[in-house]
């Protein structure tokens, strides 16, 4: 394993640092607001003992970034494939265009989470969030799937206001005792079916192997399902000819 002390070194310099390593295991400890760490990286294991800034795993192109603390905005931007587990809270726009991997959070996630996720092919990302979400979740998502645990919560709503705004694709997975209401018309409400909780099953397990937690009991809890409504669209955003 190779330990890098971040300290008040510029983000740069333990980004060379983690690629000129030899080892796949990566220890970066001291960690004070660095940003980008892990930017684009593939194959590595990487554990941040700290609190990374903006733009943690952008790119992330297959390694596994594990942060033991809170991360900032844009955790996970436009990340390709692997995992980034954080054991706290995140900032806004996490998962920002985002196009494959894992995203664990295991606190709270701030507005915009999801926005503008997508998916591709066998290319299909995934945000597990253990509390609340601020509001603008899953903005303008076009594929993918945010999974919000609502822990802690007491089985109330888990997402602030504005929720799929320019929903397009994808889905949303809530965990909560009601069905939300006041969402755009442009999204469809309905309770989780058994395809649905089959779906989740192994990112709750993920989720309770990482942070800890019943994985079981979670299981047999009450969920609903955001999508997008066909029939409502958003005609009003384009041109047609006559």
């Amino acid at each position: 394993m190779t330990t890098i002390q971040a300290g008040l070194t510029y983000y740069r310099q333990i980004n060379e640092q983690v690629r000129a390593a030899a080892d796949r295991e990566i220890r970066i400890e001291q960690v004070t607001g660095q940003r980008y760490l892990g930017c684009g990286s593939s194959d590595r294991n990487i554990s941040i003992y700290g609190t990374p800034g903006n733009g943690l795993g952008q790119y992330l192109n297959g390694s596994t970034i594990e942060v033991f603390g809170n991360a900032q905005e844009a955790v996970g931007d436009t990340m390709n494939e692997g995992d980034i587990i954080v054991h706290g809270s995140v900032g806004d726009a996490c998962g920002y265009g985002m196009r494959g991997g894992r995203i664990f959070i295991e606190g709270d996630c701030g507005y915009r989470g999801g926005i503008h996720m997508k998916a591709y092919e066998a290319h299909r990302p995934v945000i597990v969030i253990g509390g609340r979400a601020g509001s603008f979740l899953g903005e303008y998502q076009a594929g993918g799937l945010i999974l919000v645990l609502g822990l802690g919560q007491g089985g109330a709503y888990p997402v602030n206001n504005f929720c799929g705004t320019g929903m397009h694709g994808g889905k949303i997975v809530l965990r909560c005792d009601n069905a939300p209401v006041g969402l755009p018309r442009q999204v469809l409400v309905s309770e989780a079916a058994e395809a649905d909780l089959e779906e989740i099953a192994p990112y709750i397990d993920s989720f309770c192997r990482y942070f800890g937690g019943d994985a079981e009991t979670l299981k047999a809890e009450r969920y609903y399902v955001l999508t997008p409504n066909p029939a409502a669209g958003y005609k009003q955003l384009y041109t047609y000819e006559v």
